[in-house]
């Protein structure tokens, strides 16, 4: 049996879940149901998302989100690109709560008399059975023939806990859902068009046997990977962008979110197809010399494999070895300062820096006044350790350096890194 909400007539009755979403300037509260706030999509990483779907030529029809637990991302590709959509959620609850928040945004907008909303419907039903939800709209509507799906995205549900996952664990499959719904999905120039939000877990391999499956139904069709970010060196969606969703001539791209909700995006284009390798740089061994400058990028934007790509337009011919690759802060060494006058750019750099020390020690709590005379000597004020340490050390050691250097009156920031593979620290003199 299908249950149908129209977003304008459907009421927050049973819902007891919602909460403002802060990426919204706190102007939007959605409503959630069975613990589904902490799975939503924030509305700044809906909304970006839809954006880039304007610089592509996508063909005319509904919007699907064919798992679209709040209904948020769904939302966003309407009210971006005034389409009406079509949402299917297996819990009936889910469905509700996404209805009334697609009516929320409208009224956010001020587009609930918009023709898009008055087409658009929420289904609960299968996910993956395109022939029961089409039938189901052209019945509802007295449509003569099955509506346009100018776009398909999918969320699956994945297990919350897990430090990794596997593609038999999304829900709805994959491949039920391309069997489902491939003969209902609008042909565009390079294909339908698609996007296929995963886990930001899944290992090279993993991606790869996603574009196995996706050739077993549109064999060789366009495709980008897209990493997002909202910081913190963590990869948040990982999504495959597919057919006319996808831009040619690019395999990879990294999205930057950033902090403040007025600024758009940054972006970066490129890299190699999945196909050719995993995209990461290859980490050299090699003694550490006073005067190289040392570089922690976000761990983001390398897992991307567009690393290379991005230092290429923020350097001049420069030459960087690789010290760290993998792990939450990789590590290049260089002669030249990079060339960071855009924020944007800044946001992609832990911390830059020319290496002013070398000392060979362990970093801890023992060792913490004998480092501090040595910060002194180069007029440090201001240090921030870069080190790989325990969760339970790391303040500890901080604090320290930071209650004797706040006595002194040195006047250089700095940031203490270690050579890859030893105990060698690098006392970096921040630039």
């Amino acid at each position: 049996m299908v249950e149908i909400f129209n977003p304008a007539t459907t009421s927050t009755k049973g819902l007891s879940e919602f909460a403002p979403d802060s990426t919204a300037g706190r102007k939007l509260v959605f409503y959630h149901a069975s613990e589904g706030k902490p799975l939503a999509t924030p509305w700044q990483v809906a909304l970006t998302r839809s954006k880039l779907l304007t610089e592509l030529n996508l063909p005319e029809g509904y919007i699907l989100d064919c798992a679209c637990g709040s209904g948020i991302q769904l939302g966003a590709h309407m009210a971006i690109l005034q389409r009406p959509g079509i949402g299917v959620e297996l819990d009936p609850l889910r469905a509700q709560a996404s209805a009334v928040n697609l009516q929320s945004i409208a009224t956010y907008r001020n587009e609930t008399d918009a023709e898009r909303m008055q087409q658009t419907r929420i289904f609960a039903s299968d996910g993956r059975d395109g022939a029961v939800v089409c039938a189901a709209l052209a019945d509802h509507f007295s449509l003569d023939t099955f509506p346009n799906i100018a776009l398909l995205h999918l969320d699956p549900a994945r297990p919350r806990n897990s430090r990794t996952h596997g593609l038999e664990e999304m829900a709805p499959r994959l491949d039920e859902v391309f069997n489902g719904w491939a003969p209902y999905l609008s042909e565009g120039l390079h294909g339908p068009a698609m996007i296929l939000d995963l886990s930001p877990r899944l290992t090279h391999e993993q991606r790869l046997e996603v574009e196995s499956l996706v050739d077993a139904v549109w064999k060789d069709i366009a495709r980008t990977w897209v990493w997002t970010s909202r910081g913190r060196g963590r990869v948040d969606r990982l999504a495959l962008w597919l057919g006319d969703a996808a831009t040619k001539g690019i395999a990879r791209r990294f999205v930057r979110i950033p902090p403040s909700i007025a600024e758009d995006a940054h972006v970066v284009s490129g890299g190699r197809q999945l196909g050719a390798g995993d995209g990461l740089p290859k980490s050299t061994r090699q003694p550490p010399r006073r005067g190289e400058r040392v570089s922690i990028l976000d761990a983001a934007l390398v897992e991307s494999g567009l690393a290379e790509t991005w230092l290429a337009s923020v350097s001049k011919s420069e030459v960087f070895t690789w010290g760290v690759v993998e792990g939450r802060r990789p590590q290049i060494h260089h002669a030249h300062p990079l060339r960071l006058d855009n924020p944007m750019d800044r946001m992609l750099v832990q911390a830059t820096g020319r290496v002013v020390a070398l000392a060979r020690m362990e970093l801890r709590i023992e060792t913490v006044d004998q480092l501090v005379e040595l910060f002194l000597e180069h007029d440090i004020g201001k240090m921030t350790v870069r080190v790989p340490l325990s969760p339970e050390i790391q303040p500890k050691v901080q604090g320290a350096i930071d209650r004797q250097l706040s006595r002194r009156h040195g006047r250089r920031n700095a940031f203490l890194a270690q050579q890859p593979g030893d105990d060698m620290l690098l006392v970096c003199i921040t630039e």
